[in-house]
């Protein structure tokens, strides 16, 4: 299984991106995928989780209202919109998915595979 995340860039703060995440093998279409972002000198955080069927997604306070999770099973691809950024947005952000036996509505905390990221750097 392969995951490659794209879409990142410098972007003024209150500007926007689509983070897109390609992913090869395994079964994308049954697994729940999380995106995640790491900050130079912070700890990694779980932003955001889509069901493998779009039937609940998980937002954290800190994008809560600004990012919108979504994915195309057809094309093996999620997304990340990321909207009205922030300086404090600035981070390696990438996408991770998590198979198995899930429910259509499940959105797990733990993920089995993970991309190497791409860099979003809010400034003016």
């Amino acid at each position: 299984v392969q995951l490659q995340a794209s879409g990142g860039g410098l972007v003024q703060p209150g500007g926007s991106l689509t983070l897109s995440c390609a992913v090869t093998g395994g079964t994308f279409s049954r697994s729940a995928l999380g995106w995640f972002r790491q900050a130079p000198g912070k700890e990694r955080e779980l932003i955001a989780i889509i069901s493998w069927a779009s039937e609940s997604t998980y937002y954290a306070d800190s994008v809560k209202g600004r990012f919108t999770i979504s994915r195309d099973n057809a094309k093996n691809t999620g997304y990340l919109r990321l909207n009205t950024l922030k300086r404090e947005d600035t981070a390696l952000y990438y996408c991770a998915i998590r198979g198995g036996e899930l429910l259509s509505t499940e959105i797990p905390i733990v993920y089995d595979y993970f991309g190497q990221g791409t860099q979003v750097t809010v400034s003016s």
